[in-house]
């Protein structure tokens, strides 16, 4: 009966794509960046909710599950859940940037990229879920595959340092090349066409090519992400499910992000510390295997660090990142940096509150993530100041009175 519980996640699926596109996002319009901000929260909370359902799922066994498999407890699963989506949120920032460059270097519209990211997400479903079938196969059959996928990771991690992503050349990539001789090419947009008639044959328009190239690019991310999550957990349920609920909010990220691409200078070196971390822990699987509550705490500690030092100490690259919105706001209205700086606090802070919530739940240093994601937003919103102020004199009042009880423990009243 426990493919009663696969079917019921592909309907689900199926379900907010269908809402997604043939609902909320039925017309073309410009998706502005506090709209794609309440998006991408909607999709972090719709990924804690499954979180729930993973646990009670592992902790009650319902319809028999885990019966053929090494059952594991429900806070476990849960565990192994929440890091995998957190590994793979966190791959998914340096495939916004490559899709930013894709989407600039052909010029899209604003008001197609949705469009685009659309399709390319649902190749993303079907290419991570055969990757991950063909992962677990070889990790099940041979033990060692672990280390080629640990090096793999290492290796993707110096590749990452040493390659810029405005470096390559888009219109010279292989998939490029090959469409282009099997289809002649339309000049200049076609609306939201990918596919148009010239002179009564079948032309493909520059946003084909696009797309062609967003799904190419998602093909080296994958070799990368999916090693990533078998470091966290090798079953397969919670490897496709925390990868496809990581991609499903990738489109709502990447209309808040994209605009913003300059402040988060060192973004990328947290994720290749962030690589070269997993890789590691795939190399010691068998002989010092690290907990996975350790790797959560690292790896958040990880892209905190990148993420303040982008917002506190980065400096403006000589080579600018080219955002794919930038001609659209142009028209649109251009956000001072006090404005991108503010988008960027919410988004980091409120996402580490978040965090901090779930491992009150789970087995983690909650309370201190908490305490971090309100300092990030202190350094703008008055109202997380004030918090921070009441928590500190409520720290204060709490160790006056320790101080109070141990001197008088220490110097016992003697009786008249």
């Amino acid at each position: 009966m426990t493919w009663l519980i696969w079917i019921g996640f592909f309907a689900l699926i199926i379900l907010l794509i269908s809402l997604d596109l043939g609902v909320f996002h039925r017309h073309p319009h410009v998706i502005s960046i506090p709209e794609a901000l309440s998006w991408t929260l909607v999709w972090v909370l719709l990924s804690l909710a499954f979180n729930v359902f993973v646990y009670f799922l592992y902790e009650q066994n319902w319809l028999g599950w885990g019966a053929d498999t090494v059952h594991i407890s429900g806070a476990q699963a849960a565990l192994e859940f929440f890091t995998g989506y957190l590994v793979e949120k966190s791959l998914s920032l340096d495939n916004i940037f490559v899709i930013a460059m894709v989407l600039a270097f052909f010029r899209v519209p604003l008001i197609h990229q949705h469009r685009i990211l659309y399709w390319g997400v649902l190749g993303a479903i079907v290419l991570r879920g055969l990757m991950i079938g063909a992962g677990t196969v070889l990790i099940r059959e041979f033990s060692w595959t672990t280390y080629l996928f640990g090096l793999l990771l290492i290796a993707s991690a110096v590749k990452m340092l040493l390659v810029r992503h405005d470096s390559g050349k888009p219109d010279s990539n292989v998939f490029i090349r090959l469409v282009k001789k099997m289809f002649p090419v339309a000049e200049g947009h076609q609306g939201n066409a990918f596919f148009i008639r010239v002179n009564g044959k079948v032309a493909i328009t520059p946003m084909m090519l696009a797309l062609v190239l967003v799904e190419s690019s998602d093909v080296m991310f994958a070799m990368d992400s999916i090693p990533a999550i078998f470091a966290v957990t090798q079953d397969p349920f919670l490897v496709f499910t925390s990868n496809i609920f990581a991609i499903l909010g990738l489109r709502s990220l990447y209309f808040a992000l994209a605009g913003l691409m300059d402040r988060f200078r060192y973004l990328k070196m947290s994720l290749v510390f962030l690589l070269a971390y997993i890789g590691v822990k795939m190399l010691l699987v068998h002989y010092h295997p690290i907990p996975n509550v350790i790797s959560l705490a690292v790896m958040a500690g990880i892209l905190a660090v990148g993420v303040l030092a982008s917002l506190i100490g980065g400096r403006s690259d000589p080579a600018q990142l080219v955002s794919p919105l930038a001609d659209d706001l142009e028209h649109l209205a251009i956000r001072s940096f006090a404005e991108a700086r503010r988008v960027v606090i919410l988004v980091v802070g409120s996402t580490l509150i978040l965090v901090g919530l779930a491992l009150l739940v789970l087995p983690g240093p909650g309370i201190p993530v908490i305490l971090f994601g309100l300092v990030v937003l202190s350094v703008e919103f008055l109202w997380a100041r004030r918090w921070l102020k009441q928590i500190r004199s409520t720290l204060g009042d709490l160790e006056g009175k320790f101080r109070t009880m141990a001197r008088d423990l220490g110097n016992p009243k003697r009786p008249d």
